[in-house]
């Protein structure tokens, strides 16, 4: 039997339409120009060229992307303020502990120096022949007197103690430059170099307290004023290595030039010396209540007299010549 066979139906086709429409993207409008949010989102007046770093980084201001957020993050914010209050509690720490030895608030007046008092307090140590009045300054109180001794930034005879540590660190990274010239480097120069500064300095701060224990001699802020001008001579003792050097062709303070350059400067510190500590040693007499010390009798000025000459040529002239040989 043969089945019957009918016709093949036609293939179907998607009807394909004639005429394509494009629906419109709802979108909100532009933000006024001007305004905040137009500046975060980028927008820009008509014929204006816009920043490219604000359409880039979708945020103005923020070129780091949402790295920039990160202190805007609740865990960061709570780090920063727990770190701030370390802080706080760790430098009251050190002031209640430092503060029972050293009165720190009477510290920072020693170290409160401008560009200009430098250059001049180095110029006055290197050639003090030439300066005139060497009386410290004192402000004005309330009631019309004399109440405390200016600061070094308002009176270039006040001493204090920026020139003498930088002069002392200067000394050692300037011995150790010089020997590293020679070829006798030695990483161990350092600590030797340092501690036999410190220790100069130690010795001379504590004949100095003796000396004025024994002759009676008490003022205020006294240890913080012989500290800083036995720190003085590192000035001298640094301009003479350095001229040595140079003149002496790398052979060190030898010879005659050396010790002219350290005759010349031991003779300045000196004089700067005799000058600047007969306010503290050899006080004026001063009839006005808690003012400085005053001398009570002729025989007791004559014994301080020849203590401050002691100090400022003897002492002096062996620990600079210690250390101008260390």
């Amino acid at each position: 039997m043969q089945r019957n066979t009918y016709g093949q139906s036609p293939p179907l086709h998607h009807p394909v339409p004639q005429h394509v429409s494009t629906v419109p993207q709802l979108r909100s409008p532009p933000p006024p120009p001007g305004s905040a949010q137009s500046q975060q989102q980028g927008y820009t007046p008509a014929g204006q060229p816009g920043n490219p770093y604000q359409q880039q980084g979708g945020t103005s201001g923020n070129v780091f992307g949402a790295y920039g957020q990160f202190m805007n993050d609740p865990t960061a914010q709570v780090a920063a303020q727990f770190g701030q209050t370390a802080f706080k509690q760790g430098q009251e720490y050190v002031e209640q502990n430092i503060g029972r030895y050293v009165n720190v608030a009477a510290l920072k007046h020693y170290f409160n120096v401008s560009n200009s008092y430098v250059i001049n307090k180095l110029f006055l140590v290197l050639f003090p022949w030439r300066h005139k009045g060497w009386s410290r300054k004192q402000a004005v109180g309330a009631n019309g007197q004399e109440g405390w001794y200016l600061s070094p930034r308002d009176d270039i005879n006040s001493p204090d103690m920026y020139i003498p540590v930088m002069g002392l660190v200067t000394y050692v990274l300037l011995s150790t430059l010089i020997a590293g010239l020679k070829g006798a480097f030695n990483p161990e120069l350092l600590g030797v170099t340092a501690t036999t500064g410190l220790s100069v300095v130690i010795v001379e701060i504590t004949a100095l307290k003796l000396g004025c224990y024994l002759l009676s001699i008490s003022s205020q802020s006294q240890l913080f004023d012989l500290i800083a001008y036995s720190g003085y001579k590192f000035v001298g003792i640094i301009v003479t290595i350095i001229v040595a050097e140079i003149l002496n062709g790398g052979k060190g303070t030898g010879g005659w030039i050396g010790w002219a350059v350290f005759a010349y400067t031991f003779s300045a510190n000196a004089l700067f010396l005799l000058r600047s500590l007969k306010y503290v040693l050899l006080p004026e007499i001063n009839g006005q209540p808690g003012g400085p010390m005053q001398t009570d009798s002729r025989a007791k000025r004559n014994q301080r007299t020849q203590f401050l000459f002691f100090y400022s040529y003897i002492v002096q002239l062996f620990f600079m010549w210690v250390l101008t040989r260390a």
